[in-house]
């Protein structure tokens, strides 16, 4: 619809100018004409072609600035328009004065030229300027703007919720993950996790009764430090029975990872292509990684298996075998590593006193 109005309006244009300009012509050529209305209609005809050609043309034009609008970054359009129209401001200020000056009839002509170059020079100088310090400008007005512009465009991605369960708030990690920054985004609590720590808080067994205090106060901690960052989702599923098969569910629902430290539900979830994030998995990966000759201070903590061995623990509970470190149990002492060992029970690592290795 655009496109025709855009070649009608050219076509009218010039078959308007060609059939009225004809009264231009000077007056010795208009006496030797005998059909003066045939004249103009002949001219009206010979200009809207061209009008029409002018049209298409103009149509295409239109067609690639509405294609680069559409391609072009939301915060660099925004930008561009406002230094175009503060270029043409300038512009219009500064050539004020000049529309002021007595300029000789003859030479009339220049005010307006002097508007058109100085609109446009001043109008492209604020799109080149808004180019180069769009984004800072548009941060001084509004700092939030650039990245709410950025996530409606897809650059930068929104922070994803997080589904947590039951052992997770147990474990009390996540406290520290959220306090460094590392863990981004909402965090869901459902409505059956705070029923299953509930459960947990009022059993009989005395483990059971801790670790559902632990959680509660954990999560307790949480609500009060990052309420902008805790939800609880009151959904549930009457026709699952167990909490694992319900936070599976719902982070199917929600499309979002779920926060855990539970191996079976892991596995689970994998399983069913939910998304998991493993707290122990990000621990293992935090671990330090010593290679032989590396040296570190241990305490010997006791006697190991063979003849003559000592065993100490890294502060993330790696087992450290040391030979020749029994006579140093209840000392802290130099080691170097000799070698390490996974085993399915974890990593292993064995090393010898420093003292005892050779100069």
């Amino acid at each position: 619809m655009l496109d025709a109005l855009i070649i009608l309006l050219f076509l009218i244009t010039g078959a308007v100018t060609g059939f009225l300009g004809v009264d231009l012509l000077p007056e010795r050529a208009l006496q030797q004409v005998t059909d003066l209305e045939g004249l103009r209609f002949v001219v009206a005809g010979f200009t809207a072609l061209f009008g029409g050609l002018f049209g298409l043309l103009a149509q295409a034009t239109v067609r690639r600035l509405q294609l680069q609008a559409r391609q072009m970054p939301t915060d660099q359009l925004i930008s561009r328009a406002v230094g175009l129209i503060l270029g043409l401001v300038i512009a219009n200020l500064i050539l004020t004065p000049v529309f002021l000056l007595p300029i000789p009839t003859e030479f009339v002509f220049l005010k307006p030229l002097a508007a058109v170059i100085g609109s446009i020079a001043f109008g492209m100088s604020g799109i080149t300027l808004a180019d180069t310090h769009g984004r800072t400008l548009i941060r001084l007005v509004n700092p939030g703007s650039v990245e709410s512009v950025l996530l409606a465009e897809g650059t930068l991605k929104p922070a994803i919720s997080k589904v947590i369960d039951t052992s997770c708030i147990i474990d009390g990690r996540i406290e520290a993950l959220i306090e460094t920054g590392f863990l981004e985004g909402r965090l869901i609590v459902p409505q059956f996790v705070l029923q299953e720590l509930q459960q947990l808080a009022d059993a009989s067994n005395d483990q059971k009764r801790s670790r559902g205090r632990r959680g509660l106060d954990v999560l307790n901690r949480l609500r009060e430090t990052y309420a902008n960052r805790i939800s609880i989702n009151s959904a549930d599923y009457d026709d699952i029975s167990t909490v694992d098969a319900k936070l599976v569910r719902l982070a199917q629902d929600l499309q979002a990872p779920l926060l855990t430290v539970d191996y079976n539900l892991n596995r689970v979830a994998s399983i069913q292509e939910v998304t998991v994030l493993n707290i122990n998995d990000l621990a293992k990966t935090l671990r330090p990684t010593y290679l032989p000759g590396d040296r570190f201070d241990l305490r010997i903590l006791k006697e190991g298996k063979e003849a003559a061995q000592g065993v100490g623990y890294l502060e993330d509970g790696t087992m450290v075998v040391v030979e020749e470190g029994r006579p140093f149990i209840g000392s802290e002492i130099a080691v170097m590593v000799t070698g390490a060992l996974q085993t399915s029970a974890g990593r292993l690592i064995f090393a010898k006193p420093v003292s005892l290795m050779p100069a």
